[in-house]
């Protein structure tokens, strides 16, 4: 997390089908996660009391008790106004595709015989550890001759232009160099349409899984995202510049018409999550995953192959009188509940919060998907988020 708010995380687990009402803390089931009020008793309407709490029941419970958040104050009715606490309060729905950048590049201003040049310059998080701004490639082709008879025209054929784009940039050099690495590894190319308006489609590949080790104190869980920027310059690749944005001699418009963003509520992600907040939610022993007997009190309650919702509440010490002065910055704490997308008690619970916090905002409301298309189809696109580019 980017910031220092103490967190605790709560996994919904799968057999868990409805939020308890009208019990205690001391009732929860191993693993059962529900509201209470400043009573400690299970509701569903935490708005009708002054402060709430989030709680889940453990399997071990040698030496401590419920695992449970601290005091979270809504603007429930009947208590002098709003005396509310919290400071953020958002959801984030599960989407467990990675979506890739696809860039458009039309409006071609090529003259026949032009020479033309391609240069595309890729970052992802590996990529700029291997390779000084991006990994950068280029392509140069010559522009297809124009054969009007007596009077020659500069009509250029766009589909033919396009058509050797492509067969550049799916070309590989010869050789093992490493360096030798095609664009086909990265990239998809496809001309859309048969005419002067023709585009060539450019789509970024899924980034593939880095291996995984097999030590659970190792923090495996790996993620990534490739954009890219798409340059179509007048003559050699040599005046492509390295340092800043290639804006000389623009023979056509390249236009991001999807953006890449990441995978959010994956079993890996909320894994994760359980492990870097663990140590902030134990009544003792910290983060030793690796060794059994040490462990004896860390649970993950995330399941393989489930898609999570995420609520996050953030907020501040409920007691003012709590707060002693000193030099210090004082640190407020967050929830984050994860519960399987889509679900019935997912539901439930956003009812539950919002019934106490207000309507949530939903980070990720649209779980967008990519899809091929063939040379021969106009596609529809889905701009999404202001991530760079």
């Amino acid at each position: 997390m980017a910031d220092f708010s103490l967190t605790t995380v709560f996994v919904v687990p799968g057999f868990q089908g409805s939020l308890p009402s009208g019990s205690s803390t001391q009732d929860l089931a191993a693993g059962e996660v529900g509201i209470f009020d400043s009573n400690y008793v299970a509701t569903l309407t935490p708005s009708t009391s002054k402060y709430f709490y989030i709680a889940q029941g453990r399997t071990n419970t040698y030496l401590q008790g419920t695992k449970r958040s601290d005091k979270i104050a809504g603007c429930g009715a009947g208590f002098g106004g709003c005396n509310s606490n919290v400071t953020e309060w958002y959801k984030v729905s599960g989407c467990p595709t990675p979506i890739t950048q696809i860039t458009d590049v039309d409006g071609w201003n090529v003259k026949c015989g032009d020479v033309v040049t391609l240069t595309l310059r890729a970052h992802s998080s590996y990529l700029d550890t291997l390779y000084f701004n991006g990994f950068t490639r280029s392509v140069t082709v010559q522009a297809p001759c124009c054969d009007c008879g007596g009077d020659p025209c500069d009509t250029v054929d766009v589909p033919a232009l396009i058509d050797q784009f492509i067969l550049k940039l799916q070309q590989q050099a010869p050789g093992i160099n490493p360096d030798n690495i095609s664009l086909n590894n990265f990239y998809q190319f496809q001309r859309i349409g048969n005419d002067s308006a023709a585009i060539l489609r450019i789509t970024g590949k899924p980034l593939t899984t880095y291996g995984q080790p097999c030590d659970v104190a190792a923090f495996p869980y790996e993620y990534d995202r490739m954009w890219f920027r798409t340059f179509v310059y007048s003559g050699p690749a040599t005046t492509a510049d390295f340092i800043v944005a290639d804006n000389c001699n623009i023979v056509a418009n390249a236009e991001v018409v999807q953006r890449a963003n990441y995978a959010t509520g994956t079993y890996g992600e909320i894994a994760q999550l359980e492990k870097n907040f663990y140590s902030y939610q134990a009544g003792y022993l910290k983060h030793l995953y690796r060794m059994a007997g040490y462990n004896g009190n860390f649970e993950s309650w995330a399941d393989a192959g489930t898609t999570y919702d995420t609520f996050f509440i953030k907020f501040n010490e409920y007691d003012k009188s709590a707060y002693s002065w000193g030099d210090y910055i004082k640190e407020d704490a967050m929830v984050i509940i994860a519960v399987e997308a889509g679900s019935g008690i997912s539901g439930d619970i956003q009812d539950a919060l919002e019934d106490a916090l207000g309507t949530v905002v939903d980070n990720n409301p649209v779980c967008i998907t990519t899809t091929s298309t063939t040379t021969t189809v106009w596609p529809s696109t889905t701009t999404t988020s202001t991530l760079i580019p």
